[in-house]
């Protein structure tokens, strides 16, 4: 029997400097390999995701994994699997064309120092009642109640999201859906501040999320009344955005830094 290596490599996204924004686990492939395997990798990953790539057509498939089940979309995984061709790969292009199972077409392109995602802009809607778990689970008393691909909650200042300590036990009952918890900031040179729960993926609190701001973005800019926003996600880890909101579309702004490269070996007859 002998060993099937795969190569590893783990990014902070969203981070300029190594130990902060969110950690990503990318993995290069030539094909793809059965999804209980993708799923065991991402568990002892045990990182927020690990993404996956294989080359077609089009340029690269794309999938990501949580420890415990694969996810729609990801946009520090995408950032970081970007990184990883544009630094560590030698991919020589300016852009990146990415085709995903269940967000279609996306694109990272590499700008004056930034990698760019082009990501779906998602609408928010005003809920009215939203479910009870929900309520008791986040705690805090915000403004308002949003509902999309997450449940949304707009706070008034920036301490009451720093303050929450929600029950993730009651959040991981809601089926299929994080919660973003978002306010305005202290700081003048930024727009908005958010967190992320998603105790139903095995996160309880994910430290930078690029897709949160497929909501986010819309929500603000129309609030704001401006299409360019600077965005930082206040966890432990902390991660800084830029966020530009073109008709459908929001192009997610931030850079990445790789921390480590190693391999995987894999029991192979």
């Amino acid at each position: 029997m002998t060993n099937q290596r795969l190569r590893l490599f783990q990014v902070d996204a969203f981070a300029d400097r190594l130990f902060t924004g969110n950690p990503a686990a990318v993995c290069p492939l030539q094909t793809w390999l059965p999804d209980t395997l993708l799923q065991s990798i991402a568990a002892e990953n045990n990182l927020a995701e690990t993404a996956f790539f294989v080359p077609c057509d089009q340029g690269f498939e794309l999938r990501w994994f949580t420890p415990t089940s694969e996810v729609k979309l990801c946009g520090h995984a995408t950032l970081a699997s970007a990184f990883v061709l544009f630094e560590c790969l030698d991919f020589s292009a300016t852009s990146i064309h990415f085709q995903t199972r269940h967000s279609g077409a996306l694109k990272v392109t590499r700008e004056n120092g930034l990698l760019w995602l082009d990501f779906p802009a998602q609408i928010a809607q005003l809920l009215q009642n939203p479910p009870g778990q929900l309520v008791t689970g986040l705690g805090g008393t915000p403004r308002e109640w949003f509902s999309g691909p997450n449940y949304m909650a707009v706070f008034e200042h920036e301490s009451q999201i720093t303050a929450l300590a929600p029950d993730m036990r009651a959040l991981a009952t809601l089926p299929e859906r994080c919660v973003i918890a978002t306010a305005p900031a202290d700081d003048p040179d930024i727009d908005f501040v958010s967190r992320f729960f998603a105790p139903n993926y095995g996160i309880d609190e994910d430290p930078v999320t690029g897709s949160a701001h497929c909501m986010l973005a819309p929500y603000w800019a129309a609030r704001l009344g401006k299409t360019q926003l600077h965005a930082r996600q206040i966890s432990a880890r902390e991660g800084n955005l830029i966020c530009n909101l073109s008709n459908d579309r929001v192009h997610i702004g931030g850079r990445a830094i790789l921390y480590l490269e190693g391999e995987i070996r894999l029991p192979k007859e």
